[in-house]
């Protein structure tokens, strides 16, 4: 479970502050399908990045499962990141150079998983984005939707419970996007809680719940 309350950022311009986020209250529950719609510089990728434990809070408090993230140190919050979270980001952030199995075995080379387990469990979640095949080429070698689902694959390799989407079909069509977003529920009806951030409605529709953004705050849910 996911619980914001009277969340703040703030970023220093200049002599100025500026609020990111101002007094933001949010209650995921586990296995939820939910996304976040606003404008550019509404505050949803803060607010993501805030969950993803991926930045820091001025004021309010989130807890995660019940754990008082203010409380963690950096090294218990790594953990908590790299095991209970995935992410899937816009740009795909792909290893271009390397092979389709060396980017989803990454996250797992800094875990406690043994190595001999690390390629196998690699392959498990290319076949579950459907790309049992594709293993051996590299990542420059595959198309935008390919691309996001190796992604995807990183994001699930380390059976994370909770999966970040910021802006996952930001730079693919029409057709290819509504492939990806039907990938994303069907991780979804597997039990994991699943966040997007979009400013496209349409893909933001196809949450269970709709959470708008504007100006920081949140001003309808």
């Amino acid at each position: 479970m996911i619980e914001l309350n009277g969340i703040i950022k703030i970023y220093k311009t200049g002599a100025e502050d500026f609020y990111a986020l101002k007094d933001v209250d949010l209650r995921i529950d586990d296995g939820e399908f939910i996304s976040v719609c606003g404008a550019s510089g509404s505050g949803k990728t803060t607010l993501l990045n805030i969950i993803g434990l991926l930045d820091s809070f001025d004021g309010g408090s989130y807890k995660l499962n019940g754990i008082d993230i203010k409380e963690q140190k950096d090294k218990e919050l790594s953990r908590i990141r790299n095991e209970e979270i995935g992410f899937v980001l816009q740009d795909f952030a792909l290893i271009d150079h390397q092979t389709v199995l060396y980017n989803v075995m990454l996250p797992l080379l800094f875990s406690k998983v043994p190595f001999g387990e690390i390629r196998d469990l690699a392959e498990g979640a290319l076949e579950s984005v459907g790309l049992k095949n594709q293993t051996k080429k590299k990542a420059n070698q595959l198309s935008g939707g390919q691309r996001q689902r190796v992604a995807i694959a990183r994001a699930l390799v380390n059976e994370p419970s909770i999966i970040l989407a910021d802006e996952p079909t930001g730079q693919l069509d029409t057709v290819t996007s509504g492939q990806i977003i039907d990938l994303l529920k069907s991780i979804n009806e597997k039990g994991k809680t699943v966040i997007i951030v979009t400013h496209d409605p349409k893909i933001a529709s196809s949450g269970q719940r709709l959470i708008t953004i504007s100006d920081g705050k949140i001003i309808s849910e």
